[in-house]
This record gives C-alpha cells, sequence and structure tokens, in this order.
C-alpha cells in the first residue's frame, strides 16, 4: 500500500489543531470500577483547594484571598458569587466581579470552583436580591403547619425558581464566553447548604398537594420504602417521610436549575451539606438535629433520583472527631458518588485527615476560610487570620502539589489509601494486595516503648492527635509515603514473607521524575519507617526471598 506524508506545513497545522481539540476538553468527571476522578485537560486532577470566606467576593477583597491560597501552596480557590451580587435589578447582569475573578486566577495560576449563592445560602436566602427577598407573594416563603411563614424561601416558589434558573443560566453562559478555552473554572457548586432547620418541611398548600401525591417512580427506584412498596410519602415512608419529601423537593428544585445551566455550559456541578450524625445507625427520624432536606448522607439516594444533573453530594466536615469524619469520607465516598470535600475546618486538629481524604480517593479537599479578612469561623475554625491560618495544612499541600496529577492517577486506578491519627491514639493499618502498613504513634524515632524510661515516653509535640500517612501502591513490591508523626512498619501479608530493600526520601520534579535526597538505613529504619513532624516522602522497595 503507498502511503504518503504530509507536506510539513499542514502536518503543523493538524498538530496544532488536535493539541487544540484536546485541550479545548471541558473538565468532566469520570467513573471505573466504582473510583473516581475529575479529568482536566484531559488528566485526573486533583484540587487542593483554598474556600474564601463569604464576602470575600468583591474585588478589593481579592488580595487577601491570594496571598492565603499562595502560602498554603493552593491551586484552587473556591469562591462564592451571589445572586444579589451579578442581578441586583432583575433582568440587568452585572458580571465584573467575575471578569475579575477569573483574570486574576490566571494570573494568579489558580483555578476556580464557583459557589452559586442564591435561594440558599446556609439553608437561608440572604444571599438573594432584593427585589426577590421584598416580595413574598411573587417569591414565597416556606409555611409551618399553622401557617406561620419561615426565614428559608418555598422549594415550591414557580418564580423563585424560574428568577434563580435564569440567572444561574447567564452566569454560566457568561463563563462559558469567557473560560470555555483557558477552563479556569473547573467546577460550579449550586446553591449552598440546603436545608431548613427547626422546620422538617413545607407546609404551604402547594407542598401539601404535592406530599400527598404518589411518591415518583425515580425515588422508589434509589430510596428503598420503608413502610409500603407504593404510595404516598406518608404511606412509603412512615416517619422519615417528612423529611424524605423535602429532600426530594429541594432536590428536584436544584436540578432544573443544574440542568439548565448544564444546557450552555457543561461543567461538573454538585451540592454541600451541613452534616447529621453519620454515627447515628440506622438514622433516626429528623428531630430538629439537623437540616432537613439538605443532602446529608441518608438522602444522597433521593438526589440521585432528583437531580441527576448534580454529579455529587459532598460533606462539609466541622467536627474533628475522628470517628465522625472517618464514617463521614466512608458514607460519602461511593460507587455513584464522588468524594470532594469542599469545606473543612481550619483548626489544628484538622490537618492530620488530609492524609485519609487523600489516600481514599477523594477528588480534592479544600479548608474554609482561607483568607486574610479579619474574621473567623470560630469555634467552628481557628482564630488565627494571619499566616498561621494555613500552618496545618501547608506542609501537606507542599508535599503533594508536585505529584498532584500523578496522584490523581493512583486513586484513579486504585493504588491509593490513607489515614489520620485516630483520637483513641491506638495503632491502626492500612491493607494492600501483599503487603500491610502497620501505624503507630506517639514514638520517638529510635527504639521501642517496650524497653520503658524515655523509650516510653510520648514524644513531645504529640500531646494532641497529629499524625497520619497516604500512600500509593506503585508496583506490586513498591510504595510512596507521605506522612507525618506516624511509625509506619511494613510487613508481608499474613502466610508469607518479605523485607524492605530500600527507603528514599526524595521529592518529584516539575517533569514527575523521582529525585532521591537520601536512602535511609541503620538507625533510620530499625525501629520502622519514623515519619517527623515535618512531613516527608519516601519511595520504599519491599522484596521477598527466593
Amino acid at each position: 500500500m503507498k502511503t504518503t506524508s504530509l507536506p510539513p506545513v499542514l502536518a503543523a497545522v493538524l498538530a496544532c489543531l488536535l493539541s487544540t481539540a484536546q485541550a479545548a476538553e471541558l473538565p468532566r468527571l469520570v467513573s471505573q470500577d466504582g473510583r473516581h476522578a475529575l479529568l482536566v485537560d484531559g488528566k485526573p486532577f486533583l484540587i487542593l483547594g483554598a474556600q474564601a470566606h463569604n464576602s470575600s467576593n468583591y474585588p478589593g477583597a481579592l488580595k487577601p484571598v491570594w496571598d492565603a491560597a499562595n502560602d498554603l501552596k493552593a491551586n484552587t480557590v473556591l469562591m462564592p458569587v451571589a445572586w444579589e451580587q451579578v442581578e441586583p435589578v432583575e433582568g440587568k447582569f452585572d458580571f465584573s466581579f467575575v471578569d475579575t475573578l477569573v483574570k486574576q486566577a490566571r494570573q494568579q495560576k489558580k483555578r476556580l470552583v464557583i459557589l452559586w449563592f442564591a435561594t440558599w445560602k446556609n439553608t437561608s436566602a440572604q444571599y438573594a436580591p432584593e427585589w426577590v427577598k421584598l416580595n413574598p407573594e411573587r417569591f414565597p416563603a416556606m409555611k409551618d403547619q399553622d401557617g406561620k411563614p419561615s426565614y428559608c424561601l418555598s422549594p415550591f416558589g414557580s418564580e423563585t425558581l424560574k428568577a434563580d434558573k435564569k440567572a444561574f443560566v447567564a452566569l454560566m453562559g457568561h463563563l462559558k464566553q469567557i473560560d470555555s478555552t483557558d477552563r479556569t473554572v473547573l467546577m460550579v457548586q449550586v446553591e449552598n447548604e440546603v436545608g431548613t432547620y427547626g422546620l422538617v418541611r413545607d407546609f404551604a398548600p402547594a407542598a401539601q398537594t404535592a406530599f400527598e401525591q404518589p411518591v415518583p417512580a425515580a425515588v422508589l427506584a434509589h430510596k428503598k420504602p420503608v413502610a409500603a412498596a407504593t404510595g404516598n410519602w406518608r404511606e412509603v415512608y412512615g416517619p422519615y417521610a417528612d423529611e424524605y419529601f423535602h429532600a426530594w423537593a429541594i432536590a428536584r428544585y436544584i436540578g432544573e436549575i443544574a440542568k439548565a445551566g448544564r444546557a450552555v455550559y457543561d461543567l461538573p456541578m454538585y451540592v454541600n451539606n451541613a452534616l447529621r450524625n453519620p454515627l447515628d445507625q440506622p438514622p433516626k427520624p429528623w428531630n430538629k438535629d439537623f437540616a432537613s432536606g439538605g443532602p446529608t448522607w441518608d438522602v444522597i439516594d433521593i438526589y440521585k433520583a432528583a437531580a441527576p444533573a448534580i454529579d455529587i453530594a459532598s460533606p462539609d466536615i466541622y467536627t474533628p472527631d475522628s470517628e465522625q469524619v472517618n464514617a463521614n469520607l466512608r458514607l460519602f465516598g461511593r460507587r455513584d458518588n464522588p468524594l470532594w470535600i469542599p469545606e473543612i475546618g481550619t483548626k489544628p486538629a484538622y490537618g492530620r485527615f488530609l492524609y485519609a481524604m487523600l489516600g481514599r480517593g477523594a477528588i480534592g479537599v479544600s479548608p474554609f476560610g482561607i483568607d486574610y479578612f479579619n474574621y473567623t469561623n470560630h469555634p467552628l475554625g481557628t482564630t488565627a487570620t494571619d499566616k498561621t491560618l494555613v500552618e496545618p495544612f501547608e506542609p501537606v499541600y507542599r508535599m503533594f502539589a508536585p505529584i498532584q496529577r500523578q496522584w490523581a492517577q493512583w486513586a484513579f486506578d486504585g493504588k491509593t489509601q490513607g489515614i489520620g491519627e485516630a483520637d483513641d491514639r491506638k495503632p491502626q493499618q492500612l491493607d494492600f494486595p501483599g503487603w500491610t502498613a502497620k501505624l503507630t504513634y506517639r514514638l520517638g524515632r529510635f527504639g521501642e516503648a517496650a524497653w520503658g524510661g524515655e523509650f516510653a515516653k510520648p514524644t513531645p509535640g504529640t500531646e494532641n492527635p497529629n499524625g497520619g500517612v497516604a500512600m500509593a501502591q506503585i508496583a506490586p513490591d513498591e510504595f510512596l509515603l507521605v506522612g507525618q508523626r506516624v511509625r509506619v512498619r511494613m510487613e508481608a501479608a499474613e502466610g508469607t514473607k518479605g523485607m524492605m530493600l530500600r527507603a528514599e526520601q526524595g521529592r518529584f520534579d516539575a517533569q514527575g521524575r523521582w529525585v532521591m535526597e537520601r536512602v535511609w538505613n541503620g538507625d533510620q529504619v530499625d525501629y520502622g519507617l519514623n515519619l517527623p513532624a515535618e512531613p516527608v516522602m519516601l519511595k520504599v522497595k519491599m522484596g521477598r526471598p527466593r
């Protein structure tokens, strides 16, 4: 068969076109074998995020955000865009802040996640425009059993939905216009921590009529009935009927907005939520103890049914209780729901959980309030407003930043695990094919606690839990470890024999190549791999006798 080659000029043009086509690929979520990845420019991307304070969404407030994000070594900033901000007068849109935000993000070499604060922000309507807030006839509030209006807008307000959707579509259209080539914006959060405190659902006439209708087939296909196989909400879900109905109503509303926005510019979209207790197993019916209607772990299935345009239900983690943190990671990281943690508290106690989150294959994580604005959400977060704010997280981000693409790929391939030190300080272990990593805490870097005396005393600086490790099995007998304040003993799986052959401390360069700095041996490995207070990266090779 005769072959011909293209002229050099045409070949160059074709190569450029192919390169442009690949570069123009929008961010998207992909799944395989129950694992997930966020593809950015065609490759898995790990969000090392920094979420700004709610009121930092103005041009004059951005410098403290960039300063903190850079100190953190973040690659992505999560920033609110408020409905009242972009449509202060109905029908007249102002995207000047969005333009400034995107322009400065590119200058700072940061990606963005946009948070749409509209009908709901922390369950309330405070970020809706004045023309919405001051017209309750057109934009009705929820009502309680006695007909008294709630502080929360109703998910059955047809005019509210229409107006919110129109504004969101305008925002997505503007993002497409200014960013479809550069793809600075990776994802969009639709509304914020939805639901209601103190009221289980809307009891207004439109809501009550819907409550008395049969449960939609899509919900029944996703959420197992409690009482009867079919019927209205009370008949099917018994004591859970009110909260499940409310979740469906809000999810349906959000789903309509997301669907319309994605039809214009198809970016991944998610919802976040203020959590209910994950240790409440099985879950007890709502009793004013969490925001009813939000995408809590027990109603993710309802959100999947009612809002298929939403990719992820995400946890906002504001308890440093290790048992609850691990339970939330387990409950939200599902085969049908990527693990993405858009908010965690900024107290030092949260730093260790980055290892668990990234090791479990999260597409990303973001502490909340990462900017040097003179405000804190203490006691949920730290009291710091200066550079000490980022200190619990920066060392971990610094270790993962050079390998964020590779780590995201390893996680997508199912090769990673991680854990943070538990509150009980007890030993832990991570099991990999052929090998086990046994983890202990509060030990010195030399010797055994069983020797007594100074060896048995907890190491200074470990008064509170602050250890953790994330590991990737990069070959059958080879591991990459990133961690701090933990002793790691690598052992062959039960019934087999093996030994550690080499432990290199090093880093990856900008081209993704391993750069060895030193080999740990002798004192450094006789008592396990003792990771110090400052995180280190080790490449460990194991072997088996012939």
